[in-house]
């Protein structure tokens, strides 16, 4: 067995997409469209692992959550890069485009090494090795 997708939904697919795509080694398939229920998604893809589906609809409300503190729910995706290096590149990269960076780059006391940031509409990404 394994997770198939993740869903999550955004305001604004586009940004959410282009946030992926930018930052970690993955692809996005062709954008759906049901018109009639005013739905719309990407499936963003982890090299055939694990997909996000990045969804908008105008009726599905906003989420009431501080993003900066822990919820009932959800934490966090965590996205595996690879290396150290690569947890430190990509986490600055994000830093320096005026994302919210939570904590890290770090090795945590369970011996991870990791970072957590913000993506555009608040969620929080673990990026690790």
């Amino acid at each position: 067995m394994n997770i198939a997708h993740i869903a999550i939904w955004t305001k604004d697919l586009e940004k959410e997409k282009r946030f992926f795509l930018k930052y970690f080694e993955c692809s996005s398939d062709h954008k759906y469209e049901n018109k009639a229920r005013g739905f719309e998604s990407y499936f963003i893809d982890f090299d055939g692992n694990c997909k996000i589906e990045l969804m908008r609809r105008a009726a599905v409300p906003e989420n009431k959550n501080d993003p900066s503190e822990e919820n009932i729910g959800l934490s966090h995706l965590a996205i595996s890069v690879g290396s150290k290096e690569a947890v430190d590149k990509i986490t600055e990269s994000i830093k320096k485009d005026g994302y919210t960076v939570i904590s890290g780059p770090r090795k945590t006391g369970d011996g991870y090494y990791e970072s957590c940031i913000l993506d555009p509409e608040g969620n929080r990404i673990e990026i690790t090795i």
